[in-house]
């Protein structure tokens, strides 16, 4: 889940490289680092914590036109200033930084490297040394680089420097994200595109167990055994102000904001030219030809997942299972005869997600990627993909790509639904419209939103939500939102879950967030909320107009019953944003937390 970046050309690399790991902080926020490398040699700065703290440390009259830099998420070693990227030899004359996990380090340690004093606790440094003992051994550099690959097991993206050749990056993935970003009398390497946006749009996607020699003049990709891959460039289309705050003083309130947008551009960008709603007819063909659908995620995008099940099937009439990627990837259940595998992730590189998709790919099956990130590894690498085109998102906590999800689940179940001749008895693209003018009048209500946050959240250590039917699934997302940012402990339940067992954790003043937006389910969603309330709870019940009665702390418009998700899940952004703002929490950039989750 770290962040790298590269840069070989004619220019000064420190502020290149200081800029792109800004971009990058987002994948990682433990420590930072640089290398800068001239003629003296390599010149590494590094610290523990935000890159903030390292331009500090970097010394401003050091010059170079080669780097190499990294923003950390800490897996092997505690986060501190030694486990830091950059990493280098024992001699100095190798320095390394690296996304990923390699599985057997402690093999390669043992086997190969007896004699070499370490001076972190990562696994990052055994490449680094390994590769300077092949070459002590006698092989030059770039098969040293090849061969120490051969003999990793895991996920790696690398960038190398090598002291003897300050014209060269050596560069290398497999598993997690690469690629390479190509000028004019420069390159440069980057875990995404949106951070050398600042320098170049042409990038270069590189494949698994690929290896790539970076000059100022050319970019040669290699396999593992040396044989030279070509590839076309494409453009990374993301606009320069997408990935800035603006006014906004946090990422995560301005992508809250732009829901409404999102929306309105997914309908937009899902229809033909009759104004119908329309996906790849492929994509049509496989879900018809399915008995099954296993939608496949983590996190947020799994919560969208279970609200995805619904719609597919009240509008589709396919089944649907739903699993979280981590365990179904070590327990595959029994498959029905004709299965489909849908994969929901933002980022489009969810390390659980791709080796569920490597396993279904084995097996012969048919998937389907929804992501954010067209080109991204579950992107390539699933038979189809549909696009959420909700724009970067850079705040931690998943917002507007977990209702950009649901708008597109919704899209591919209506479309799948009238392809079987199903009628649905209203109008989905008008339906969204709605949505997101309902949208915009939450976003509108900030101030409401501020207010039950105060109330309920400000000092209290736990918070319950509860919901039926659909708003179950939502109030699962409000609790993983508000225990994201603000570290309150937070947990969501089905109501009639609470008397088998949560109840006995209900005390004086326990708030509890209650939706009721399900007509079905209303009466007993509020039986509930009177449970909890007897035994002292402070409960706060958020209703859908027509459902409404005196007590409720906040009212939503209404809208289409099935798309409620879409709007009742905002009310709950907010809150989560206010009490994490109220008690002086990063909100951004939540601890322990990185945004694109590349490891197992």
């Amino acid at each position: 889940m770290c962040g790298i970046v590269g840069y070989i050309g004619t220019l000064d690399t420190k502020e290149i490289l200081l800029k792109g790991l800004e971009k990058l902080e987002y994948r990682g926020y433990d420590s930072a680092g640089i290398a800068v490398q001239n003629d003296e040699g390599i010149h590494v700065f590094k610290e523990k914590g935000r890159i903030a703290d390292l331009r500090k440390a970097v010394d401003d009259n050091v010059l170079g036109h080669t780097g190499i830099g990294h923003t950390r998420w800490a897996t092997h070693g505690a986060p501190s200033h030694v486990n830091a990227h950059p990493h280098q030899s024992t001699s100095g004359r190798f320095t390394i930084v690296h996304n990923g996990v390699i599985e057997n380090y402690l093999q390669i340690k043992r086997e190969y490297l007896q004699d070499v004093n370490f001076k972190s606790d990562t696994d990052t440094e055994i490449i680094v040394q390994l590769i300077e003992k092949l070459v002590n051994d006698g092989n030059l550099v770039e098969e040293a680089f090849r061969q120490a690959l051969k003999l990793l097991k895991g996920s790696y993206a690398i960038a190398l420097l090598d002291t003897e050749n300050d014209e060269t990056i050596f560069v290398a993935k497999n598993k997690s994200p690469l690629l390479v970003g190509l000028g004019e009398d420069f390159n440069v390497v980057a875990s995404d595109a949106m951070a050398m946006l600042q320098v170049t749009d042409q990038y270069v996607e590189l494949m698994d167990k690929e290896t790539v020699i970076v000059t100022k003049e050319k970019v040669t990709i290699k396999n593992l055994d040396g044989e030279v891959v070509t590839r076309d460039p494409y453009t990374a289309e993301l606009d320069a102000s997408d990935i800035e705050k603006g006014t906004y003083p946090h990422y995560m309130l301005k992508e809250i904001d732009e829901q409404p947008l999102v929306t309105r551009k997914i309908i937009q960008a899902y229809q033909n030219d009759n104004n119908e709603l329309t996906i790849d007819a492929d994509i049509i063909q496989s879900v018809n030809d399915t008995d099954r659908i296993y939608i496949i995620a983590c996190g947020t995008s799994y919560h969208a997942g279970l609200v995805g099940k619904q719609f597919i099937e009240n509008m589709a009439g396919i089944p649907v299972e739903v699993h979280v990627a981590s365990e179904f990837s070590y327990n595959m259940p029994l498959l029905s005869e004709k299965p489909l595998f849908i994969f929901i992730s933002q980022s489009g590189e969810t390390a659980d997600s791709r080796s569920v998709l490597v396993q279904v790919k084995e097996l012969g099956h048919r998937s389907l990627t929804i992501t954010n990130v067209q080109g991204s590894t579950l992107s390539r690498e699933a038979d189809y993909t549909l696009l959420l085109h909700a724009g970067p998102e850079i705040a931690v906590a998943s917002t507007k790509a977990y209702t950009a999800q649901l708008a597109v689940l919704a899209i591919f179940a209506n479309v799948t639904a009238a392809s079987k001749g199903k009628e649905l008895g209203f109008d989905l693209v008008q339906e969204l419209g709605i949505v997101a003018t309902s949208m915009e009048a939450l976003c509108d209500s900030k101030e409401g939103f501020e207010d039950i946050a105060r109330e309920y959240l400000a000092t209290t250590r736990n918070c319950f939500f509860i919901g039926r039917s659909l708003d179950y699934y939502v109030g699962l997302e409000g609790a993983l939102k508000l225990k994201e940012i603000s570290y309150i402990q937070a947990e969501g339940f089905a109501g009639g879950e609470l008397k088998h067992g949560t109840i006995a954790l209900i005390e004086e003043g326990t708030p509890v967030v209650a939706l009721a937006t399900q007509e079905s389910v209303n009466l007993s969603i509020r039986g509930n909320v009177k449970e909890v309330a007897a035994r002292g709870a402070n409960p706060c019940i958020i209703s859908m107009k027509g459902l409404e009665e005196e007590d409720d702390r906040f009212v939503l418009p209404e809208v289409n019953e099935m798309l409620t998700p879409l709007i009742s899940v905002i009310p709950l952004q907010l809150i989560s944003y206010y009490a994490a703002l109220h008690r002086d929490c990063d909100v951004d950039k939540p601890r322990n937390l990185a945004k694109s989750v590349t490891v197992e």
